[in-house]
């Protein structure tokens, strides 16, 4: 490989490398250099104007694999990263084999989520493909020896990985890893009004903050999301109205932490839920993410409220990670059992049937056989419906990694016998013969059910009956398992279309404003709203060489601009400079 292909860019702007001639090289290169005529053969030639050559490195006409490890956060940012390559016109592929780049959105929490990822990496160079990183990993490691020599695109930069992946399919290697800011101040990330492919067009994943304020001894995620920061509460709710006016039926709300949501700005959780609460149409639900304890100890009567909302789920994942306090302390998690037990019974207490899901750490470093009991007397306690089990990872760079580890069998057989705890109780037997409310969303992993949830978030399978989807009808619990239960429709009930228009189809681009239309058309592109919609070459050309995308317009795409046409006034001097040094 060349060694201009080597060489990581910073930004977009380091193109020229230090290989490439000079310009005052360049005169005396070029006399040497003759103009060779290709000759055509109209028999032989059978691509059309709009048909690349197959090994064409136009950008916008290549096919993108994207591949998300991660939570709710992550898979949200691969949605939108997919959705501005749909919309320039990169076919996105679920065939990893086919594609000519594979994106890779990583998860940093668990060694198991990395090694994944790192062994995707192998995967895509021993095929040959391009390949662009993105996600939490590289974010928050990007000098590790594996990632030497690839295209990065960091968390806050999604807006930009059209500009990342054109770079890369010429041979270039960007790195893009800068905090957005405004006036020195750190904002959540990328716009929220950007093209996006939903995998599930029914479900809207929106980040209301990224990072935290915590500063947890296990965390990786901290070292990549960094602190907190958030969205201002009125573009969250115009990203809401857009995707119900899209077809969307269910929001999930997500965030390294929820709870902390505003603090940044002067506000707090509940202020930003009443204002969604006002926008969410009948038959529509909101779901919200993972709150630590700390933050919502402030707000117990409003969030009772709330979560007692018929258009809310009475639905909290609250980790606590642990039952010991002297455990707590040393993961440095700012809260103590009590204040998690004190969350946890007032809104049973306030809010009847309310789901709480939790997680835990099993095997962190100093946990005793007493602070492991602890945590099992908790389980035995709550019989939590939704839990978490992790079995401790050490993660390079944190504080919990340099201390005294526990043997890894004690960590396995903890997560053995707390597995068996969880899996001996079941939390919906006595809800059969129940009738419920639900809203239909997805399709069962095995394919035989439709997945609905109930006003609680608890899994109810019903009939494969198209016209459910996406509708809340009523139905009779009769069978119930671990994590789920079965219901039948009542079919005198009512049903409800939560949605205000219809759902946008599976691998439909989301988000494309009348400006981005109307640009579109100006550079001679005929965009068609379809699932994937591959623009013709020769308005990919027109486009391209615009070098602007909508999204992108008080961004990296005026840097290009302007660096390619300087480049162009440099080229244009040498040419007539050497013609003078001819004559």
């Amino acid at each position: 490989m060349p060694a201009a292909c080597e060489s990581v860019l910073e930004d977009i702007e380091d193109i020229v490398s230090a290989e490439d001639l000079k310009p005052h090289d360049r005169q005396f290169v070029r006399r040497n250099v003759f103009p060779k005529v290709r000759k055509r053969n109209s028999q032989k030639n059978t691509q059309t104007d709009d048909e690349p050559p197959s090994d064409s490195i136009i950008p916008g006409v290549q096919k993108i694999w994207i591949r998300t490890w991660g939570c709710s956060h992550n898979n949200s940012d691969g949605e939108y990263m997919a959705g501005q390559l749909a919309a320039y016109g990169y076919k996105i592929t679920d065939n990893s084999d086919e594609a000519d780049l594979w994106l890779l959105n990583s998860c940093t929490v668990k060694n198991p989520a990395e090694d994944h990822f790192r062994n995707s990496i192998k995967k895509a160079q021993e095929g040959k493909k391009k390949v662009v990183l993105a996600g939490c990993v590289p974010q928050a490691q990007p000098r590790q020896e594996y990632l030497k020599g690839l295209s990065i695109i960091g968390v806050q930069q999604i807006d930009r990985v059209v500009e990342v992946v054109e770079e890369t399919i010429k041979g270039h290697s960007v790195r893009l890893l800068g905090q957005k800011k405004d006036n020195g101040k750190r904002l959540g990330g990328a716009r929220l009004d950007l093209p996006k492919i939903r995998k599930n067009p029914l479900i809207e994943i929106i980040s209301i903050n990224t990072g935290c304020l915590n500063a947890c001894t296990y965390c990786k995620t901290k070292h990549a999301r960094g602190d907190l920061a958030s969205y201002p509460i009125e573009e969250l709710v115009d990203r809401a109205k857009q995707s119900f006016q899209e077809g969307v039926c269910e929001i999930w709300l997500t965030s390294e932490d929820t709870g902390a949501y505003g603090r940044d700005i002067g506000t707090d959780l509940p202020t930003l839920l009443w204002k969604l609460v006002e926008v969410i149409p009948e038959g529509a639900m909101l779901r919200l993410g993972m709150t630590n304890p700390p933050y919502i100890l402030e707000h117990l009567e409003e969030m009772a409220k709330i979560l007692n909302h018929p258009r809310v789920y009475a639905f909290l994942h609250i980790p606590v990670q642990s039952a010991s306090d002297s455990v707590l302390m040393d993961m440095k998690r700012e809260y103590c059992v009590a204040d998690f037990k004190q969350v946890v019974d007032f809104l049973k207490e306030k809010v009847p049937g309310i789901t709480i899901a939790t997680d835990i750490i099993c095997g962190f470093p100093g946990e005793t056989d007493e602070d492991f009991q602890e945590t099992m007397k908790l389980v035995e306690l709550y019989r939590f419906p939704s839990l978490f089990i992790n079995q401790f990872y050490p993660r390079p760079g944190t504080p919990a990694a340099k201390m005294p580890q526990v043997p890894a069998a004690v960590k396995k057989q903890r997560t053995k016998d707390l597995s068996q705890l969880f899996h001996s109780y079941n939390p919906y037997d006595h809800k059969v013969g129940e009738r419920q409310r639900v809203l239909v969303t997805e399709e069962s992993f095995d394919s035989n059910y439709y997945v609905a949830h109930n006003p609680f978030y608890e899994q109810v399978l019903v009939p494969k009956d198209p016209l459910l989807m996406g509708k809340m009808v009523e139905v009779n619990i009769y069978e119930a398992g671990k994590h789920f239960m079965k219901g039948q429709p009542v079919s005198d009930a009512r049903v409800h279309t939560a949605s205000i228009s219809r759902p946008l189809a599976k691998g439909e681009v989301s988000g494309l404003t009348e400006e981005f239309r109307r640009r579109s058309a100006q550079n001679g592109t005929k965009w068609k709203a379809q699932p994937n919609a591959e623009i013709p070459v020769k308005a990919q050309l027109s486009s391209w060489m615009a070098l602007q995308l909508p999204w992108q317009q008080e961004g990296g795409g005026l840097k290009i601009l302007s660096v390619s046409l300087a480049l162009l006034a440099v080229l244009v001097m040498f040419y007539y400079g050497g013609m003078k040094t001819e004559l």
